[in-house]
């Protein structure tokens, strides 16, 4: 049976500090009732921060939404009774536990879906970052993986350079 809707992007609700056992429950139950062709990705919300311990600064990662997983998956009742039956979850959010999709703007804000952008970068360019949390700051690339849209970028930080590791989405090229 060919499935010709569009995976749409929904929440789910877990049980506080169980999103990692949640998503590998999740997976498992996913190839263990062959539901690969229904449930394509899940999604622990993430962001980098630049966290300070004990007069050092570093940049980590911080869930943005403790509690919560994003499934992108093509709905149906069926599916509903697999997810929420699978240990860690706790339902769908959505009125009365149904699930209700996420909005285009809401996928595109969350930065779910990749978004392919074209950009004419080599090493030793300059650019700045637009987006995140080193926003505004300027850095050189030191290494170009255009087959991901990602690339290594020198910033000035706490006095000295520090390489991130940025997507083509976050940097704009700056002209000399």
């Amino acid at each position: 049976m060919e499935n010709l809707e569009e995976p749409k992007w929904y929440v789910l609700h877990t049980y506080s500090g169980y999103e990692n056992v949640a998503k590998e429950n999740l997976e498992t139950m996913t190839v263990k009732y062959g539901l690969e062709n229904r449930i394509f990705d899940i999604v622990i919300p993430m962001e980098n921060v630049i966290v300070e311990k004990n007069g050092k600064k570093k940049l980590t990662q911080r869930k943005t939404m403790p509690g919560y997983l994003l499934v992108k998956m093509i709905y149906g009742d069926d599916i509903w009774h697999n997810v929420t039956r699978t240990r860690g979850v706790t339902g769908f959010t959505g009125p009365k536990g149904r699930p209700l999709e996420l909005t285009p703007e809401e996928v595109q804000r969350m930065h779910l879906e990749r978004i392919t952008v074209e950009i004419d970068l080599a090493v030793g360019d300059k650019v700045e970052v637009v987006d995140g949390p080193l926003s505004s700051m300027i850095g050189t690339v030191t290494q170009v993986d255009a087959e991901n849209s990602r690339c290594k970028v020198n910033v000035e930080m706490f006095g000295r350079e520090t390489p991130v590791d940025l997507d083509y989405t976050q940097i704009i090229k700056v002209k000399d």
